[in-house]
């Protein structure tokens, strides 16, 4: 069942950036942006972020504090939110799902069509080879929205 509205899904695609909060093992939030493509499977919704070559503290991606945080507690949230000094513009969506790293599997072709639209939507990741590299897919379980439109 297809938990984003068509008006979720447009508010999505235009959005440049996402904040994730996951746990950490004090039980405390951690909030991180992340940049993100939305793809359909099997009729429901997934959020992918990939796991990219901007510099990062630990060297192997998989001991980031995110991606730790996902392995322990899967659950997630992630804000998207819509600014604009006319504020009846404003919006945001808060999602929240189900956290998991998958590997590469450049054979797979759903990673293939995902790195696809990240590569369309952020051009920079021409420059990086998210075919070897991990990526975080969440599995969009509600939405909460808010507009100031109504």
């Amino acid at each position: 069942m297809t938990v984003l509205t068509p008006g979720d899904r447009a508010f999505l695609d235009a959005a440049r950036t996402a904040t994730l909060a996951t746990i950490d093992p004090d039980g405390r939030a951690r909030l991180v942006p992340i940049c993100f493509v939305i793809a359909d499977e099997g009729g429901a919704a997934v959020l992918w972020s990939p796991i990219d070559e901007k510099p990062k503290r630990p060297g192997d991606p998989r001991s980031l504090a995110r991606v730790r945080d996902i392995l322990a507690r899967p659950d997630v949230t992630l804000l998207v939110d819509r600014w604009s000094e006319d504020w009846s513009g404003l919006g945001w969506l808060r999602i929240a799902g189900r956290g998991a790293l998958l590997e590469p599997a450049p054979e797979d072709g759903t990673l293939a069509t995902v790195i696809a639209a990240l590569r369309t939507k952020y051009p920079p990741y021409g420059e990086h080879d998210l075919e070897r590299r991990p990526m975080l897919r969440i599995a969009i379980e509600s939405v909460v929205r808010w507009a100031a439109s109504g």
